[in-house]
């Protein structure tokens, strides 16, 4: 009889370029997972809480927030490529295609573009990924790449640097059409009256009022999602060599302070967003851990027309989040997210 210790994921040395990762299991996304996201990241836009409101702009039904789609298909992607993860470095290039709604059915795909050892550390490298989340009828729901830093198992494998290009996939965020016979003004009321794209002036600056502390509810969250990243979950892991970990306690999954950030943002600039476009380069610049609390701001950075929309605009931001630490008795701002985020904002002049 005997005992075997499976392996789970890829370590640096198991994954070459071109390689295609068809990731596990898929998901069906349930009123239960829709529920505790949109409420947990403070979400206002009633498009993910008001079906009613939904209808009427012509979606099927209300439908996930951004953060919430991109958390879906990052986690398929997470036994593959970061299982065996230290870190997750950088998102570029993210592009929302065909909306999501409740009942839909997620499944995903990766594709390995790059491959880095460390020149400092040989127990590491970087892995560069392209992942793409298609729905139940094929179309694509999410592309993005994203770079993540992987540790090796075994220290003498060899692996050579190599990188190829991404192959093209085509993404473009999918909205229903203005319609002038819908009454749309008879509804808004239901969002804020201060987030139209006539509102904005680029070189402002938002601080959002709102913040969230971090509880140990991470790790549930993050099951909801099938994300099975040890670092997330697994202290008594960290706790056998804490060196090894950043912080040495479980870090809070990236998908979190990504939807919180979004979620916190939300009443003051994507409350008449008919959705998120592209984020063109994101990155978690620090570690979050439970009993942190995450504040976030929004930069704006550009206004500029939306390709044949004249009922709406598109705005370019840069999303900021951040939690405060204290060093020498004084209380510091961290960054702790950055997101370069472009959004389909309602005009005044159209919809109030």
């Amino acid at each position: 009889m005997a005992i075997i210790r499976k392996k789970t994921g890829h370590f640096l040395e198991d994954f070459e370029i071109g390689q295609v990762l068809r990731h596990k299991v898929g998901k069906t996304v349930n009123e239960g997972l829709f529920n505790a996201f949109t409420e947990f990241a403070m979400t206002t836009n009633p498009l993910h809480k008001n079906r009613r409101y939904a209808q009427t702009y012509g979606f099927r039904d209300t439908i996930l927030p951004p953060g919430l789609v991109m958390a879906v298909v990052f986690s398929q992607s997470v036994e593959d490529v970061s299982e065996n993860a230290r870190a997750n470095l950088e998102y570029v290039d993210m592009r929302f295609g065909a909306p999501v709604c409740v009942g839909d059915t997620i499944e995903s795909t990766s594709v390995v573009l790059g491959v880095t050892p460390s020149s400092r550390d040989r127990s590491l490298g970087v892995v560069h990924v392209q992942t793409t989340g298609r729905n139940q009828h094929d179309q694509v729901v999410l592309t993005y790449e994203r770079k993540v830093q992987v540790w090796k198992l075994d220290l003498d494998a060899e692996v050579q640097k190599a990188s190829t290009a991404a192959p093209p996939v085509v993404c473009e965020l999918v909205l229903p059409s203005y319609d002038p016979a819908t009454p749309y003004r008879a509804l808004r009321h239901l969002s804020n009256d201060d987030t139209y794209f006539e509102d904005f002036s680029v070189g402002d600056t938002i601080e959002h009022s709102r913040g969230r502390t971090m509880t140990s509810e991470h790790i549930a969250l993050t099951a909801m999602l099938d994300n099975t990243s040890q670092v997330h979950c697994n202290q008594y892991m960290i706790d056998q060599n804490p060196e090894r970990y950043v912080g040495g306690q479980l870090i809070i999954f990236g998908g979190i302070p990504f939807n919180l950030c979004l979620g916190l943002s939300c009443p003051d600039v994507a409350d008449n967003s008919l959705g998120d476009v592209a984020y063109k380069t994101g990155r978690h610049s620090a570690p979050l851990f439970a009993g942190d609390t995450v504040f976030a701001s929004t930069e704006i950075t550009g206004a500029r027309e939306f390709s044949g929309r004249p009922d709406l605009g598109i705005l370019d931001t840069i999303l900021r989040g951040h939690k405060f630490v204290t060093k020498d008795g004084t209380a510091q701002a961290v960054e702790i997210f950055y997101l370069e985020r472009a959004l389909a904002i309602k005009r005044r002049s159209h919809y109030a």
